[in-house]
């Protein structure tokens, strides 16, 4: 496992937030420093298999926060 998979198995298991995404997508967010936060987008099949659709850095907090939230 390289270091950028391990990053987004890390925040998935130690997020901050989730958050629904599109189509039943789920959106992990944890932040890397003030302001800037690593978004892991990801399904779930079951609550103990899923996998990672993408992952971006962002500080575009504004239109996460417009999201409906599912944990935190």
């Amino acid at each position: 496992m390289g270091r950028t998979s391990l990053k987004r198995t890390l925040v998935i298991a130690n997020y901050d937030q989730i958050i629904f995404g599109n189509d039943g997508a789920l959106m992990a967010i944890r932040e890397m420093e003030a302001g800037k936060v690593l978004v892991v987008i990801y399904k779930e099949k079951r609550p103990d298999d899923g996998f990672v659709i993408t992952a971006f850095l962002t500080r575009r907090l504004n239109s996460l926060n417009q999201r409906i939230e599912v944990w935190s």
